[in-house]
């Protein structure tokens, strides 16, 4: 995707995500997210939080005592502490923008808001569609990008392909399906293995339960 189709395809799922939090009842925010430990309410105030500037960053960072994981976790449980009608006032208000936070692409915004989207509506039973052509691009990168999903070396042995799109990575039994399950799968969720099929499977589901015992 050329530049500023990626930051189309970001201001369009801001918007449209910020449309979806305002229908949210109270007990949809409480409700835990595809992210282990995070509630709906957690994913959302992260994903206000794209445009963090560089001391405000590194402030964090020293906070978390040089963890990042810890970093963005923490981030976004403080930030949840707000009130949830000003998630999608602060998403809206960044369309249009193409801040980014410090050390990041233009691909790690677009990646956020596809995975992130679909953490939050997929628990509560919504759906929510994946524009393709930057679902595989948000999965290409995903694959060559290795930390934080390694995901080259979690789903080595398989062969990836997209029905919905020309997408292919990988070598070995073949695991098919949507790009945006495909998405989610290199991205460590495995709420979309019920959609994928071919021979390969079954030998990723078996990997897939191992991993989490």
């Amino acid at each position: 995707m050329h530049r500023d189709d990626i930051w189309r395809t970001i201001d369009d799922e801001r918007a449209s995500l910020a449309d979806l939090l305002d229908d949210l009842s109270p007990a949809e925010w409480e409700v835990p997210s595809l992210c282990a430990g995070w509630r709906v309410r957690d994913v959302a105030a992260h994903l206000t939080l794209a445009h963090t500037g560089p001391l405000a960053g590194a402030v964090a960072m020293l906070r978390a005592r040089g963890n990042f994981d810890r970093m963005v976790r923490d981030s976004a449980i403080r930030e949840a502490r707000h009130p949830v009608g000003t998630y999608a006032v602060r998403l809206r208000g960044m369309v249009g923008s193409r801040r980014r936070a410090p050390l990041v692409s233009d691909l790690e915004p677009l990646l956020d808001i596809l995975v992130h989207g679909q953490d939050i509506v997929r628990p509560l039973g919504r759906t929510r569609q994946m524009p393709t052509e930057a679902a595989a691009t948000a999965a290409t990168r995903v694959w060559t990008m290795g930390w934080p999903f390694h995901a080259r070396r979690r789903l080595d042995g398989f062969t990836l392909t997209a029905v919905d799109h020309g997408w292919s990575v990988g070598r070995g039994p073949q695991v098919a399906g949507p790009i945006g399950a495909l998405l989610l799968l290199l991205a460590g969720r495995h709420a979309a293995v019920g959609e994928l099929t071919g021979p390969g499977v079954p030998e990723l589901t078996a990997r897939l339960s191992a991993a989490v015992r």
